[in-house]
């Protein structure tokens, strides 16, 4: 066994460290680029523990591979790890940051046998002064509206109380209530934000109906948004899931509002499948679309298109895709100009490692 034998596929003319990994999770191969980022040669890897050699763990300490795959890894559908960070101990024994990605391999009856893993260096990514200053400048401009809204709303409901009509409180308390959420859900984002590039996000699974959830958020957000007219489509049979209800609501209630939003309240459709493993949840408006220049850019931090209303922090979309993937899931899009766009995200079906007897 040589330690670069996968060099003939191209590993080893990738900048990205990568390595192999068999079932018991020891090294098969590595890349040259291992040594630039850890110390090692490659020769130093192959037949050695990743938990090891690599000391593999958490930011919080927590270790990785010592007593098997991630929890995720038993649920077959899995098949990609998404990109978290990880501290590794380097030839030198300093700690090295690095963000690592990757894919497991499956035999024919889905156990794992393998996985390559894609090691990046973290220490490059780190939020910089300029994203951090970005992070405060979106959500003080995002925290301001609401904020004043409600502080000249109670003021007024104090000082003229006995002067105004029940209808008139009740209007200035409805939008005092809606302005309340409004800065529970920014404060909720800059929490998830934090989990989320931490690794430290928590899931509190149970088994979730998705299509009453689906019909609860379209009605939340009818409130806001009178015009909305979406046409629900689930299969008799659609079986629940073991997920955070919580944040799957984050999710379908974020594609709900985006696609009433920025592509058309009129005619949506919410759609759900069941298959292979996964259930799947497609949002799909008959907006103006989105052009391809934009379509690759969606799901990245602050990101918001200049030919729409760009309100919001930017940061939905983002959030929602981090929430799904540590359900192990996918959030997609796709989208034609001038006929609308479909959001799509999964949910494995399986009894998560976690919850298994």
């Amino acid at each position: 066994m040589t330690a670069t034998g996968d060099a003939g596929n191209g590993f080893d003319l990738l900048p990205d460290a990568v390595i192999s990994l068999d079932a018991q999770r020891r090294v098969v191969t590595a890349n040259r680029a291992v040594t630039s980022l850890l110390g090692f040669r490659p020769d130093d890897l192959v037949g050695r523990g990743a938990a090891e050699v690599l000391h593999c763990r958490m930011p919080d300490g927590k270790p990785l591979l010592v007593d098997g795959w991630p929890r995720a890894a038993g649920l077959r559908s899995v098949r990609a790890m998404p990109e978290h960070k990880v501290v590794m101990r380097a030839a030198d024994g300093s700690d090295v940051l690095t963000l690592v990605t990757g894919a497991y391999r499956r035999d024919p009856n889905g156990a794992v046998v393998g996985a390559v893993v894609v090691v990046r260096d973290g220490r490059r990514r780190r939020a910089s002064p300029a994203e951090g200053m970005e992070v405060i400048s979106t959500v003080s401009h995002e925290l301001r509206a609401p904020l004043t809204s409600v502080r000249g709303y109670t003021s007024l409901l104090l000082n003229r109380w006995d002067r105004l009509g029940d209808d008139q409180k009740r209007s200035m308390l409805e939008q005092v209530n809606h302005d309340a959420t409004r800065v529970t859900r920014l404060v909720t984002e800059l929490l998830d934000i934090s989990r989320l590039e931490s690794g430290r996000l928590h899931l509190r699974r149970q088994l979730v109906d998705l299509p009453a959830l689906v019909a609860a958020v379209v009605e939340k957000v009818r409130m806001n948004e009178s015009t909305l007219d979406a046409e629900v489509i689930f299969p008799a049979d659609f079986p629940d899931v073991y997920a955070d209800p919580d944040k799957v609501e984050q999710v379908l209630t974020n594609l709900v509002e985006n696609a009433a939003k920025y592509g058309d309240p009129r005619g949506m459709r919410i759609v759900g499948t069941d298959g292979g493993g996964v259930v799947a949840v497609a949002v799909a408006d008959k907006g103006e679309g989105i052009p391809d220049s934009d379509l690759r850019r969606v799901f990245s931090k602050f990101f918001r298109r200049a030919e729409t209303r760009p309100t919001g922090s930017g940061l939905g979309l983002w959030i929602s895709r981090g929430l799904v993937e540590a359900h192990g899931g996918s959030l997609v899009v796709e989208s034609e100009v001038g006929r609308g766009s479909t959001f799509r995200f999964t949910l494995p079906t399986g009894i998560p490692e976690e919850l298994a007897p």
